[in-house]
């Protein structure tokens, strides 16, 4: 199994980029928001820290954006990232036999996730692009996307990781068409291997 990992920055289109492969897909971040709403266990812990803002299960997006500045992100993370990379553990082992699957997880470089057969996909837009496509989303707030943002790597540091760019400032058929020419580039590297 080849892992396609796609990275780049918050709202660079790393979750449409994916889908595109069509192969199978974890998204870390659905992957959260079904761990929000599913895990009792991960809720316990989150209302054990943050007595005053987690209440009720299942927990809500706006009672997590009270709580998220530098110090609370970290606890956050300690508490969600074990969950969540089991479930990536039980995707890993539920699609072993199939020949590509994609990662779209946003730290997967800075969480150290990445092995050396992997190939990584660095997602590239603009940040009127990013900044228009956050908007949209609906709950943009400047300070959590640079708290966000933070967390992750310098964006010339993260791209040397990566073996691809795809550019994600203009349409739907432009990306096809990049997706499209990197499938067929692995393809005949995994032909190769055969």
């Amino acid at each position: 199994m080849i892992r396609i990992a796609i990275v780049g920055q918050i709202g660079s289109g790393k979750t449409f980029v994916s889908r595109k492969f069509k192969y199978p897909i974890f998204n870390a971040d659905e992957e959260v928001k079904r761990i929000y709403n599913n895990n009792k266990k991960c809720f316990t812990k989150l209302r054990k820290k943050f007595p005053n803002n987690i209440k009720k299960f299942p927990i809500k997006k706006f009672e997590l954006r009270k709580i998220i500045n530098q110090k609370n992100i970290k606890i956050l993370s300690k508490i969600v990232h074990p969950y969540v990379r089991l479930s990536l553990n039980k995707f890993l082992k539920e699609n072993r036999n199939k020949d590509y699957v994609v990662l779209d997880i946003p730290l997967f470089i800075e969480n150290k996730l990445y092995k050396k057969s992997d190939v990584l996909i660095y997602v590239m837009a603009s940040k009127k692009k990013i900044i228009q496509r956050l908007k949209n989303r609906g709950g943009y707030n400047k300070q959590i996307f640079n708290i966000l943002k933070s967390q992750q790597l310098p964006i010339n540091k993260k791209r040397k990781f990566c073996d691809f760019t795809i550019e994600n400032n203009s349409g739907r058929n432009n990306i096809y068409n990049q997706v499209k020419k990197i499938k067929g580039i692995l393809n005949d590297r995994n032909s190769v291997r055969h």
